[in-house]
């Protein structure tokens, strides 16, 4: 492949992650009985991606590569929820995880070629070292919540997504700390504030309020 190819290839896939990113991010809306307390990405007027040649180190990297899968189940546990729970509060959780979360995926990808990465080596759990996903959803527990329905999956659901967005963001507070490109950290504190509000709701969800 030429240069200038790869680097048209590069252009073409920051712009869509960039694209998608910006779609997703969106306004709380009222919901039909008036409240507004669901939670939905918040609406930002900045790329994560900006186009600008930008420095970037090996934690950069890591923070991309290990955050890819990570997200990746993420929209397994929420493609589990429209076949085992009729709470209409879980359905609308699940569905915006996996909205916000698919287009972030396609924005690390494309991090990964901006930085001469392979973002094919960031997909799948398969052959890949689970130790730097913090949070992780255990074989078992998976097991478990395609076995149960109703509330009982609801709770197993919600504990372990808690969990998992704990994870994250940690995964996304190291990169603040010890990554260096701007983009990165940018994506980095947006899952941060996003998934700490999921949190709030999901153990308000918990608590019965």
């Amino acid at each position: 492949m030429t240069t200038r190819t790869s680097t048209r290839i590069v252009a073409a896939l920051a712009a869509l992650a960039a694209t998608v990113f910006m779609s997703a991010c969106t306004k709380s809306e009222p919901a039909s009985d008036g409240h507004t307390d669901h939670v939905h990405p918040e609406e930002s007027q900045t790329p994560v991606i900006s186009g600008e040649p930008a420095a970037y180190n090996a934690d950069d990297v890591s923070f991309a590569t290990h955050m890819v899968p990570h997200h990746q189940q993420a929209i397994e546990l929420s493609a589990l929820v429209p076949d085992r729970s009729t709470n209409p509060e879980v359905l609308e959780l699940a569905k915006t995880i996996q909205a916000s979360q698919e287009p972030e995926i396609a924005t690390m990808k494309a991090f990964l070629v901006q930085w001469n990465e392979n973002p094919d080596t960031a997909t799948g759990h398969e052959g890949h070292d689970m130790s730097g996903m913090q949070g992780m959803v255990d074989p078992a527990t998976m097991a478990r919540l395609e076995s149960l329905k109703g509330p009982e999956f609801d709770k197993l659901w919600l504990d372990s997504m808690i969990g998992h967005h704990q994870g994250a963001i940690e995964m996304a507070k190291a990169e603040l700390a010890n990554g260096e490109n701007v983009d990165a950290k940018n994506l980095a504190q947006h899952v941060i504030d996003a998934q700490q509000a999921e949190i709030d709701q999901m153990r308000t969800m918990l608590e019965g309020g």
